[in-house]
C-alpha cells in the first residue's frame, strides 16, 4: 500500500523569531510612549514659563504705576494695587537696591530718588520661575531742584 508523502517543510516562523520581533516592537513602543510623555511634560513647563513671564511683567507694571517709596523695604512693593497673581503661582520682591549716584547699593543711605526692584513670579511646583528688575524713580514736582 502506498502512503502519501507528507510535506514537512512548513516555512513558518520559529518561536525564536517571534520573540525577537516582539522584543523589537516592545522597544519601539516604549520609545514612542516615552517621547510622548516628555513632550507633554515640556509643554506643561513651557506653558508655566509663559504664564510666569506675563505675570512678572504685569507685576513690574503695577509696581511702577504704584509710585516711589523712599528707602522702601521689599515688603513695600510686594502687593501693588491692580496686580493679581496668576492661579498656581506666587509673587515676591527679591531685592530693592538704591542708587547712590555712582552704583547700586543694598542699603539706603541718602535717598537719590532711584531704586532697582527685582521681582519674581514662580509656579507652585517649582517648574517655572521668571525674574524682572525694574527701576522705579521718584516723580518730580514743581520747583524740586533734584529732578
Amino acid at each position: 500500500m502506498n502512503t502519501p508523502l507528507m510535506n514537512t517543510d512548513d516555512r513558518g516562523e520559529s518561536l525564536l523569531e517571534l520573540l525577537i520581533a516582539v522584543a523589537i516592537m516592545g522597544v519601539a513602543v516604549v520609545a514612542i510612549v516615552g517621547g510622548i510623555g516628555v513632550s507633554v511634560f515640556m509643554s506643561d513647563v513651557h506653558r508655566k514659563q509663559a504664564t510666569a513671564g506675563a505675570g512678572v511683567r504685569d507685576f513690574g507694571e503695577a509696581v511702577m504705576a504704584g509710585g516711589y517709596f523712599e528707602c522702601a523695604a521689599p515688603a513695600k512693593y510686594a502687593a501693588p494695587a491692580g496686580f493679581t497673581v496668576p492661579p498656581g503661582f506666587t509673587s515676591s520682591v527679591t531685592s530693592v537696591r538704591y542708587w547712590t549716584g555712582s552704583a547700586w547699593s543694598a542699603t539706603c543711605g541718602t535717598d537719590t530718588g532711584l531704586q532697582q526692584v527685582t521681582l519674581q513670579v514662580a509656579s507652585g511646583d517649582g517648574r517655572a520661575s521668571e525674574r524682572l528688575a525694574v527701576v522705579v524713580r521718584k516723580r518730580c514736582g514743581l520747583g524740586e531742584p533734584l529732578c
